[in-house]
């Protein structure tokens, strides 16, 4: 069987098991006592399920369980042992409540795993700094992806589009592993999208939400670009990911200028958020930052052809405009919500 029919076929089965154990958490979570409640800081009206991430995390897994065992063993299984780790400190934190720092500490341990089966970035020629950016990549893109799920359907579709990227780029440069899990992660990410996208009738939790955010960090670090130079290349995975990565920035920054600490004061402080502020509806704010999304993953395809020069032209100027949002989107927000404290 071909690459492109193991693809297809691991994508199918991940969506049809995604779709399949969704609609049961949803039924299980009241009894679990795994409920998200209406507050003054959240958008939602009524209680609402929050162990849709179980089903992603159980659509994922049996796919790979059942398919991947034509993938390198020993970093499939760090990868997935990565991934429950960090998903069960989320399932934790959603049904009793879990310290920030010791939730943090549970994600470190998790890339340790990684980079002890040699899942890391190699970008550096010492060995230190590139232990020291794998820990900082894997735990920044899995809290950004937490931060990011904020509105109905958010963080499943931008997980999503992220990783339909990061399979096509696999599929392109014939990185079997990548493909699987890639494939496997949008197939998850879809199959929830049918119960969460706007009216959501379930949330994905902490437990889903640091499960796509590891995984997604984790694919970044093992895709490569044989046909290109490192010192390009390392901006794919960063441009592909760089909505969730712009919005926890803008998210510090604020609540920092504010006096708050960003990691446990919640509010409607996101990028999503202040879009619903200037107008839009939630459904369209949503669909507005898939749009962004989509686009960072085609300019990231062009980064994997461009020259040197060519690719930090291109991320200059993203990262240049990715300021000035943020600028223009803290003075909007301070201007209409005003006080320091908002």
């Amino acid at each position: 069987m071909g690459s492109a029919s193991i693809y297809i076929l691991v994508f199918g089965c991940a969506m049809v098991f995604a779709i399949g154990a969704t609609p049961m958490m949803r039924r299980a979570a009241p009894y679990l006592g795994v409920m998200d409640r209406p507050s003054a800081r959240k958008v939602h009206q009524r209680p609402m399920p929050r162990l849709g991430g179980a089903a992603i995390y159980g659509a994922f897994i049996l796919t790979l369980l059942l398919l991947g065992t034509r993938y390198n063993i020993h970093e499939l299984v760090s990868i997935i042992l990565g991934a429950t780790l960090t998903s069960f400190f989320g399932l934790w934190d959603d049904r009793w409540g879990l310290h920030p720092l010791l939730k943090m500490a549970g994600q470190i341990l998790a890339a340790l795993v990684l980079i002890y089966s040699g899942v890391q970035v190699n970008v550096f020629p010492w060995p230190a700094v590139n232990i020291a950016v794998t820990i900082l990549w894997v735990v920044g893109i899995t809290n950004a992806m937490n931060l990011m799920d904020n509105m109905d359907g958010l963080a499943g579709g931008v997980g999503a589009i992220a990783a339909a990227f990061f399979l096509l780029m696999a599929a392109m440069n014939g990185q079997y592993l990548v493909g699987a899990l890639a494939a496997a992660l949008l197939g998850a990410c879809l199959g929830f999208l049918l119960y969460n996208f706007n009216p959501a009738s379930i949330f994905m939790g902490d437990t889903g939400a640091l499960f796509l955010g590891f995984m997604l960090a984790a694919v970044g670090i093992k895709l490569r670009f044989p046909a290109n130079v490192d010192i390009v290349t390392w901006m794919v995975p960063v441009m592909i990911l760089a909505l969730p990565i712009f919005d926890t920035t803008l998210v510090f920054v604020s609540r920092l200028r504010r006096g708050l600490n960003p990691l446990t004061a919640p509010g409607k402080d996101h990028t999503s958020h202040r879009l619903v502020m200037l107008g839009f509806t939630q459904r369209e704010a949503v669909m507005a930052l898939y749009l962004v999304s989509g686009a960072l993953g085609v300019i990231s395809i062009f980064i994997t052809q461009a020259t040197v020069l060519e690719g930090y032209v291109v991320g200059s100027v993203v990262a240049l405009g990715g300021v000035f949002a943020l600028w223009e989107m803290e003075r909007i927000y301070r201007a209409t919500v005003g006080g320091e404290k908002a």
